[in-house]
């Protein structure tokens, strides 16, 4: 994911895009219309009134962006004069902007940087969080960018895994290395990457298992697998990415924070923003983590992941979009 993320309205003036803009407006729907319910009514004064302003902090609470942003955004609305006197499209508008002021500093694409090659991406999340279908969509978005890409089957803990990755890979036209059912991962990962090397490849991306019921297991699974990269690459891997499902809300904020001890997250994708996601999420992530938000996904296609536009998801949240 290389180069700046467009603007909301450069993707508007984009007929390909509002394609996307609808997928990413339906997914946010339910996020949307639970915020934008209590703004009814609030019209002709230039201040909101602390009652208002607890109405509205409520809001964005049960609207999932968390209690840090939404007393942020309070804050800001507090202090906010309106001109012409309060209207809902103007209250929108301003936690709009401060909801993208909050998501901007996150909105960073997944580059690849790595040389030599090939740049190491370690994909981690919970099972059922998304994580291998997610790899498959991030590979298909490093081939639009004329990357060469390989997959490693590291979940062996799931013979499942390993078979939909399979399929993945050669669906959309790349080599996977993949090991029995039980095998080592980190012993698969270092043979993916001494192929990956050898055969020139731009990207290796590496699945892992999920089984957060034993921390313990997994830690000491990624640390092993973090060191067989290293024989071969001391800078590997060079993203650790956490895929995270949208519709666990803040259950979502757990698993960052497990996550980041076991693993060392280095960013965030966040996946299954439909119709009855809770992506106010995004916000409350962004607001307690700061981790960089490379990408969200809004279905099951290839072209369902695309990165992250802090404008667009705000203006979405606030019903200005």
């Amino acid at each position: 994911m290389s180069g700046e993320t467009p603007p909301a309205s450069t993707n508007l003036d984009n007929p390909g895009a509002n394609s996307w803009v609808t997928r990413v407006a339906s997914g946010l729907a339910r996020t949307s219309s639970r915020l934008t319910e209590n703004l009814t009514g609030i019209i002709g004064t230039t201040r909101l009134e602390p009652a208002q302003l607890d109405a509205l902090e409520d809001a964005l609470i049960t609207s999932d962006l968390g209690p840090r942003a939404a007393a942020r955004i309070r804050d800001k609305l507090a202090d906010t004069r309106f001109e012409r006197g309060t209207d809902e499209a103007a209250i929108r508008q301003a936690m709009a902007d401060e909801i993208a002021e909050i998501l901007a500093p996150v909105a960073k694409p997944l580059d690849i940087t790595a040389f030599p090659r090939p740049h190491v991406v370690l994909v981690i999340g919970v099972n059922g969080s998304g994580k291998t279908t997610t790899i498959a969509k991030l590979a298909h978005l490093f081939q639009e960018q004329d990357y060469s890409v390989m997959l490693a089957a590291g979940d062996t803990f799931r013979a499942a895994a390993i078979r939909q990755l399979a399929v993945w890979a050669e669906r959309i036209g790349v080599p996977i290395i993949t090991g029995p059912e039980g095998g080592d991962p980190a012993s698969v990962t270092f043979d993916a990457l001494k192929a990956a090397t050898e055969n020139g490849s731009d990207v290796l991306i590496v699945d892992t298992a999920g089984r957060l019921h034993n921390k313990r297991e997994l830690m000491d699974e990624l640390a092993k697998i973090r060191r067989v990269l290293g024989r071969l690459n001391p800078a590997a891997p060079h993203d650790v990415v956490l895929v995270l499902d949208a519709t666990n809300g803040q259950n979502a904020l757990q698993q960052i924070e497990i996550f980041k001890e076991v693993a060392g997250v280095t960013g965030l994708v966040m996946t299954k923003l439909d119709g009855t996601a809770r992506g106010g999420v995004l916000v409350a992530a962004a607001e307690q983590y700061g981790l960089p938000i490379h990408a969200i996904g809004v279905g099951e296609t290839l072209d369902d992941l695309r990165p992250f536009d802090p404008v667009l998801v705000a203006s979405i949240i606030a019903g200005v979009a």
